[in-house]
């Protein structure tokens, strides 16, 4: 059989094509009414309209728990006094979690609001993860990057105490400021003290860029105080900024409490609340009269190059108290007047075993109470914070509060609401009106 030509081919094949198009005519024209249409048989599609393709499925919501972050995602420059909130209206938070710095905070009773605990980090992007679960116990995350402010103008902060250092009963907790502080109360709502024995003590402000915490009472013997400044985001002033967190650990040691008497010219040393031993002394001649007050030692050498008018001798075993030279020293020249005249220049002397003695007992902060000077003592010549009464310091307070510390951080309460302190002078703390400070 011959093959057909492609023109005979295209012939053939066209009643069919005709036949075909003709079917799908009427498949199209017939009416949507008839079981097949109604029910959905064989063939049929259960709808009047054209065909639209396969049916898409929605998402389900996410499960709704209010929860929500302040700062919100993308801030920039927020201040840092504002903090982090995380709030969940719905639900309950499980979990807020910060990276990008050291930022902690706490979460209400109810579980339905975290707040940072501190002023936020200046200069710093955070990140912020938040969990949340509502009433259903279906969970829902939640995050937010943002930066806090830059600051162009910042203050750094020093703490006199030595890491692991050891210090007298009396001593002061010491801060200076590289620039003057102005918004005092937020700088002392920022530092936290613990104390591995109960204290209470308060915050004074001894100038725009000195603050120190004194013990109501002496510090308790053998204590162990930590310090933190959570001072980062702080704003000290207008425009001024802490950058930086301060932390310190240092030790209180055993008691040692001298009270030396200009008139009987002796000195008392206490050591662990008892009296220890009592010493002849020579103190300040007239005209140069050691000056009365409750100082306490600050540094000690052996020996100490002293000199003034007449006199440049190094002298041993010598511990100061006043930053214009007065020390308890070694004075082997004037034994034959000790413990009956005064014949030094200002400074307490005494005999060469018992001032060796003394001298390697002493550490910066141990009390020492001249009595019995027509002289009085003058404020800040040396640590002269125990010539303040305990209102006094409470005043120095820009909040004007004291601090209730021990093993478990320190809080501020009001003055009135304190026992009474049940320790006595001298042991415990000095005279009232032990300093006659002019």
């Amino acid at each position: 059989m011959r093959p057909m030509n492609d023109s005979s081919r295209r012939y053939r094949l066209l009643p069919i094509v005709m036949v075909c198009a003709a079917g799908m005519l009427a498949a199209a024209c017939q009416s949507s009414a008839g079981p097949q249409a109604a029910g959905g048989g064989p063939g049929g599609t259960g709808s009047s309209g054209p065909a639209s393709g396969p049916t898409k499925t929605s998402k389900p919501k996410p499960p709704d728990t209010g929860l929500t972050i302040s700062p919100a995602t993308g801030s920039t420059k927020v201040n840092p006094a504002n903090g982090i909130t995380v709030t969940s209206t719905k639900g309950k938070i499980k979990s807020v979690v910060v990276t990008g710095d050291e930022v902690t905070g706490k979460l209400n009773q109810a579980g339905s609001q975290w707040h940072s605990g501190w002023t936020l980090p200046v200069d710093a992007t955070l990140h912020v993860t938040a969990t949340a679960v509502n009433t259903s116990g279906q969970t829902v995350h939640l995050t937010s990057t943002f930066k806090t402010l830059n600051p162009s103008s910042t203050f750094t902060t020093q703490i006199f105490e030595g890491y692991q250092k050891t210090y007298g009963v009396g001593m002061p907790i010491i801060l200076t400021f590289s620039r003057p502080i102005t918004n005092k109360a937020a700088v002392e709502k920022s530092l936290v003290l613990t104390s591995s024995k109960p204290v209470v003590g308060g915050w004074y402000w001894d100038t725009d860029q000195t603050l120190v915490f004194r013990p109501r009472q002496y510090w308790p013997a053998n204590t162990t105080v930590s310090f933190t400044g959570h001072l980062n985001g702080v704003e000290g002033g207008p425009g001024l900024y802490g950058f930086h967190t301060l932390t310190q650990q240092f030790k209180i040691g055993p008691s040692l409490i001298v009270v030396a008497s200009t008139a009987t010219h002796h000195m008392r040393l206490y050591k662990d609340g008892k009296l220890y031993r009592t010493w002849p002394i020579s103190s300040g001649r007239p005209g140069d009269n050691t000056p009365n007050g409750t100082y306490l030692t600050i540094e000690k050498g052996n020996p100490v190059l002293m000199k003034g008018p007449g006199y440049r001798l190094e002298v041993p075993w010598s511990v100061r108290f006043t930053w214009s030279g007065d020390y308890l020293h070694d004075a082997f020249w004037s034994v034959g007047e000790q413990g009956f005249t005064n014949v030094s220049h200002g400074c307490v002397n005494m005999a060469p075993a018992d001032a060796e003695a003394y001298y390697k007992m002493a550490v910066p902060g141990e009390p020492v109470t001249i009595l019995g000077s027509p002289r009085h003592g003058v404020w800040d010549n040396g640590w002269t914070y125990w010539f303040l009464s305990w209102s006094a310091l409470v005043k120095g307070s820009a909040l004007h509060k004291a601090v209730e510390v021990g093993p478990h951080g320190s809080t501020f309460v009001e003055p009135t609401t304190l026992t009474a302190a049940k320790g006595s002078a001298p042991v415990s703390q000095p005279w009232p009106k032990n300093s006659w400070a002019s």
